[in-house]
């Protein structure tokens, strides 16, 4: 068979090469890339969130020139959460002087993101264990933590995130509430005090003269913990030794703690006291549950809704993520395995890197995570691999060889 074209005459064989050199060239003239994300947690002690992402984002367009790259902040919602989000997310760093846990003035801060009137926080900062040099649960007092809510609410905030991991306090949160205008009074009509033992002393709880600009703010709790309020499971039992509470104490803060609920009960008809979470840093859940309509929602979780990491995910190829150390407890609700987790609704591989990775670790392979790698490539000190510039040339390394595989 011949068939001719412009005079010409050609092969059936000779017609099917020139298409197939028309296609190759088309071909080439595609626009091909792959689309990655990252979304690494900080490596505690040496690179920040959005350092480590983008020390990586450097090695991966060191392969692939081509590459779509986004990178977005990581945080389990405990320590750090408030920096990777102001940095990852470009909110304003907002200072504020409040009252410490035992009375004393302590310097804080939050990320405030204007545009979207969201407020960041971490309670620790203004009522953490950290904050004390003597543990004394009967007295610390969480009302620091609501001068800072005041603080962003009067700023224009409506929409709150707030880690409540790390408390010096076993209030039941009063203290946060008695700042935010909740009043708390005993049998005489005064004020109860702070602290655990102001629990016991709880008759009438009034509402009257809260915050006015409480009314429509919503508050989501970073919280990864499911005590209730109170019994051998609760804030008391469980957290109190932690915060100071002696074995002989226990049974009467747990008590004190229980009145408070009965009281909270009567008087803003809900009970939350049994509810996961209730007894997390030493009642705040419970206090956000029962007084501001506040939403517990595990800290990996809520910091993936917080920073839009899904949206970001869809139509990617890879996903980088990764932390300090990779271990058994990788897969027990931090980070790296929520990130896993939203990849693999999308299709997406899984690549993580790591300061250190634990033998146990390959339990990660089965938690979304396809591959992992250690990202010291010597003989090396403690001091020397954590030293920052050290640890973003190594990820930015060992990212750029990973993906010249792919």
């Amino acid at each position: 068979m011949e068939i001719s074209v412009k005079n010409n005459i050609f092969h059936t064989q000779d017609l099917c090469f020139a298409q197939t050199c028309d296609a190759l060239e088309s071909s080439a003239e595609m626009e091909i890339y792959m689309k990655v994300v990252i979304a690494i947690d900080s490596f505690k002690g040496s690179m920040t969130s959005m350092e480590a992402g983008n020390a990586a984002k450097k090695g991966i367009l060191a392969a692939k020139p081509d590459a779509e790259v986004c990178l977005s902040p990581l945080a389990d919602g405990g320590e750090g959460t408030v920096d990777a989000l102001i940095e990852g997310l470009g909110a304003e760093k907002i200072p504020v002087t409040v009252t410490g846990p035992l009375g004393e003035k302590v310097s804080c801060y939050y990320g405030y993101l204007k545009k979207d009137q969201i407020a960041v926080m971490e309670m620790a900062s203004a009522a953490g264990i950290t904050l004390v040099t003597k543990k004394d649960p009967l007295r610390a007092s969480t009302y620091g933590v609501g001068e800072m809510i005041a603080d962003a609410l009067q700023r224009g905030s409506r929409k709150f995130i707030i880690g409540i991991g790390g408390s010096a306090t076993n209030d039941g949160g009063i203290g946060m509430l008695k700042a935010l205008g909740f009043e708390f009074f005993d049998e005489d009509g005064n004020d109860v005090g702070e602290g655990a033992a102001a629990l016991a002393k709880i008759a009438e709880i009034r509402t009257e003269k809260k915050n006015p600009l409480l009314s429509g703010a919503k508050f989501q709790i970073a919280c990864d913990v499911k005590n209730p309020l109170c019994g051998r499971q609760g804030a008391t039992y469980i957290f109190g030794p932690q915060k100071g509470v002696t074995e002989e104490q226990k049974e009467q803060v747990d008590e004190a703690m229980r009145h408070y609920a009965d009281v909270t009960k009567e008087s803003l008809d809900c009970d939350f006291a049994d509810c996961e979470g209730a007894g997390a840093a030493g009642g705040l859940g419970y206090a956000f549950l029962s007084y501001l309509a506040g939403e517990l929602i595990p800290g990996v979780e809520l910091i993936l809704q917080a920073t839009g990491l899904e949206e970001k995910m869809k139509n990617a190829d890879v996903v980088v993520t990764g932390e300090g150390r990779l271990d058994a407890q990788t897969v027990m609700g931090k980070a790296p395995a929520g990130v896993a987790a939203l990849a693999k609704k999308y299709n997406a591989k899984v690549i993580a890197f790591a300061g250190s990775v634990a033998p146990e670790a390959k339990v990660c392979n089965r938690a979304g995570i396809d591959a992992f790698f250690p990202i010291v490539r010597g003989v090396a000190t403690l001091e020397e691999a954590m030293k920052k510039e050290n640890a973003m040339e190594n990820i930015a390394a060992t990212a750029e060889q990973v993906f010249r595989l792919l």
